[in-house]
């Protein structure tokens, strides 16, 4: 069996209003939420894995990761950037 390790960054930007977070991977233009920064962590990492599976299984072209120090550059009051890693087995 092989593996595969992507690592992305994540731009997870807090809900003022109920506490939730919302968690962008702008690189794949795909988004995940949770009622709180670990919850959202832990989607994000399965999205992530769940893409990957995908992407892998069905030879899809992804773009690449981006600097993470660009995205902190861009970052808003409210937003946080994370590397986020998915492991794919095939």
């Amino acid at each position: 069996m092989k593996r595969l390790q992507f690592i992305y960054p994540a731009v997870f930007l807090k809900n003022e209003e109920d506490e939730s977070f919302q968690v962008f991977f702008t690189d794949l233009n795909i988004y995940t939420d949770g009622k709180d920064m670990d919850e959202a962590y832990l989607n994000a990492r399965s999205l992530l894995a769940q893409y990957f599976n995908y992407a892998v299984k069905y030879e899809v072209d992804v773009n690449a990761p981006s600097k993470i120090e660009k995205l902190i550059e861009k970052c808003k009051p409210g937003e946080t950037v994370m590397l986020i890693d998915a492991l794919v087995e095939f």
